[in-house]
């Protein structure tokens, strides 16, 4: 059964409009909770719901709460939590599944709804494609006496920032070191200050200031051109940005340099791999850059590139058995710390690596040479198919012809916007510029 509503990241849209409509999520969350009472270890089930800042954020809890309730489970709330958060707190719990209300990196009038399992991982698409199966049976309410009940778990962003301060080596720490931190005016705003100062930074803050519009609006790890004289000009040694709901991260350096999730990857691994002998390869996606791929032949470390989506570099984590993955938009994965990407562990596993190998983020990078990337967004219809634009095709075997051994091109359409990822890689960043606008320019939509 194919997968009508659920994407790449969970079901998302804008707000108002189906899917994203409480009469749409109040359906969900019956149907959903049916599937979780049929594998509930126990005879009731109880599901984790936690959202980011999104002012739509009230709206959608209350009508996912609903449908829990409709359909005999009981509710925790934890209010504006990461995303990781919710996958850490349902399996610490022991809860049946968790829910997120956000629409990540998106802007407020969008927003989504994800689902984790009882292990803190994201639901695999054959549960999900049940739920939506049990959806098409129409809304059906369970007796009085057998309604799911609801309560708020108070001290649910304690718990994680306790959590996060655990992946951290208790024999170092982080004083000295002065932190940019650009929250996005999302998920982390009230999270994030407090792990790195209680682990000993002092700390500037951007983005911090949620008022249910301005999550991502300029800030954070979509809005990161500038973040490097932003961290200079706040005199701190780091940045470090997180996206809406905190499962990102980029960071800069006051020197203007900018680490994707490519580089901050390629830091982990090497730490975890060579200085802690962990064995493990390493899983990247069609976007990451090639320079990685040629490093880690270099050091002998196995790398494997999976689709775009962070669920299916984890489905590849699994298969393979390693612990290593992530994506360049800072979606990075450390199955020795945490279920699912997040932002927060991230960065601590990259200071890490810093404070024990007693190197800058620069230095750890030196011998990791990214190939430019030029991406283009082209906005589509939902549904286009654009192998049936012959010149736009013909554009793009050319310019692979073009450009030889010197680079690659890779055509995508986003899982979660209505966009066609256009992505040019060149050893020269003009000709993959100019390579990218000519393929871009030949789409006619």
């Amino acid at each position: 059964m194919a997968r009508h509503y659920f994407g790449t990241d969970g079901i998302r849209g804008r707000v108002g409009q189906p899917p994203i409509s409480p009469d749409f999520v109040l359906l969900l969350g019956q149907a959903a909770g049916r599937v979780f009472l049929k594998h509930a270890a126990a005879e009731r089930a109880c599901v984790l719901i936690g959202k980011d800042t999104r002012v739509s954020g009230y709206m959608l809890e209350a009508a996912l709460q609903a449908g829990f309730s409709s359909a005999g489970v009981d509710v925790v709330l934890c209010g504006p939590i990461p995303t990781p958060a919710v996958a850490y707190l349902t399996r610490a719990l022991r809860l049946d599944a968790g829910v997120v209300i956000s629409a990540s990196h998106n802007p407020y009038h969008d927003n989504g709804i994800k689902f984790f399992s009882r292990e803190g991982t994201k639901l695999p698409d054959a549960v999900e494609e049940e739920i939506e199966a049990e959806m098409l049976k129409g809304f059906s309410c369970v007796e009085s006496h057998h309604l799911g009940k609801a309560r708020r778990l108070d001290d649910a962003a304690g718990r994680y920032v306790e959590f996060c301060k655990s992946v951290f080596p208790s024999d170092l720490d982080l004083k000295g070191m002065k932190l940019y931190l650009d929250c996005a005016n999302g998920a982390a705003y009230h999270v994030a200050p407090a792990v790195f100062h209680e682990l000993g930074a002092e700390v500037v803050l951007e983005g911090v200031n949620p008022d249910g519009f301005n999550i991502n609006d300029g800030v954070g790890a979509t809005h990161t051109d500038d973040l490097p004289a932003r961290v200079a000009a706040a005199g701190a040694d780091y940045g470090l940005a997180f996206d809406g709901d905190a499962d990102r991260l980029i960071m800069a350096d006051a020197g203007g340099h900018l680490y994707n999730g490519d580089a901050l990857l390629y830091v982990i691994a090497c730490d975890k791999i060579f200085q802690r002998n962990k064995k493990s390869g390493v899983v990247g996606t069609l976007m990451t850059n090639f320079a990685l791929e040629k490093n880690f032949a270099r050091m002998g470390i196995e790398f494997v590139r999976a689709k775009v989506g962070d669920r299916y570099v984890m489905e590849l984590l699994r298969q393979k058995g390693w612990l290593y993955g992530g994506e360049s938009s800072g979606h990075i994965i450390a199955l020795d710390r945490q279920t699912t990407g997040d932002g927060i562990v991230s960065a601590l596993q990259v200071l890490t690596a810093m404070r024990s190998q007693k190197k800058s983020l620069a230095d750890l990078t030196a011998d990791l040479h990214l190939m430019p990337q030029v991406l283009i967004n082209k906005q589509i219809e939902k549904g286009f198919d654009y192998k049936s634009d012959k010149t736009f095709v013909d554009e793009i075997d050319w310019v692979q012809k073009e450009l030889g051994d010197r680079g690659r091109v890779l055509i995508r359409p986003s899982g979660t916007e209505p966009l066609l990822r256009i992505m040019v890689e060149a050893d020269d960043e003009a000709l993959a510029r100019s390579c990218a606008e000519r393929i871009a320019g030949a789409l006619k939509v």
